[in-house]
């Protein structure tokens, strides 16, 4: 009985060293799980902010909608007044004349503005490049 008692109190005791092998392995197992972790966070976070993002847009969308009500409104209000001079036909023809002009520089503007994209993303590739060239260099 009392070898039992003796053989119980050496398996309670804590195991020898750890090697260096599980010290690395549960290293990496932790920090595994805290990447993990912060991953779930980000996208919880994410999640709610998209939310947020998309009532906003929703909202902007209902003032862009109200607002182009507005401004049919605006034109009409601007042949009714050019209504006082002229007959009715000559103001919703200078109004819509305005408005094509108004259409065509806008036009003219998006088409230069256009003009000076690349297509890609050539610091994003040269980047990659540099590091491919960098990590080939290293082995």
């Amino acid at each position: 009985m009392a070898t039992q008692h003796a053989n119980d109190q050496t398996s309670s005791q804590p195991s020898p060293e750890r090697t260096i092998g599980q010290l690395v392995a549960d290293a990496t197992h932790d920090v595994s799980t805290i990447v993990r972790s912060e991953i779930a966070l980000a996208k919880a976070e994410i999640a709610a902010d998209a939310k947020k993002a998309g009532a906003g847009a929703g909202m902007f969308a209902a003032a862009a909608f109200v607002a182009l009500l507005g401004l049919i409104f605006l034109f009409h209000t601007i042949v009714a007044v050019l209504d006082i001079w002229l007959p009715e036909w000559a103001g919703y023809l200078i109004t819509t004349g305005l408005l094509f002009l108004v259409a065509a520089i806008l036009a003219l503007l998006g088409r230069n503005s256009m003009k000076g994209m690349k297509g890609k993303p050539e610091r994003t590739i040269k980047n990659a490049q540099e590091t491919l060239s960098a990590l080939k260099s290293d082995s």
